[in-house]
């Protein structure tokens, strides 16, 4: 009766050891497929990046050639997106506070 019960812990064990197996196995194709296209990835952003540079350095040129202040457009752009921002983020404050408000009363 011992060896009995021995040899079904054995075979258990052999079980789970396959298991494991298994799954470490798809956890490295997991793995490498993610590694694959984490480097596919960083191409792409690395050729847009290049493009949008290229691209970049057309406008910058097409700008002065019809006089335009691109320092001072994007100083403005940034300054809009600010308030812009700031008038959101105190909007939804306010509404949080005046809901938790009405609520009380």
């Amino acid at each position: 009766m011992g060896f009995g019960d021995t040899a079904k812990k054995i075979q258990t064990l052999a079980d789970k050891a396959e298991r494991t197996y298994q799954k470490i196995n798809e956890l490295r194709e997991e793995v490498e497929t993610t590694q694959s296209t984490v480097v596919e990835t960083s191409e792409r952003v690395q050729l847009l990046e290049n493009e949008m540079a290229e691209q970049r350095a057309v406008l910058d040129a097409v700008a002065r050639g019809v006089g335009v202040d691109l320092e001072s457009v994007s100083t403005e752009a940034h300054i809009t997106d600010a308030e812009a921002a700031a008038t959101d983020g105190d909007g939804a404050d306010a509404t949080a506070e005046s809901g938790g408000e009405s609520g009380e009363q």
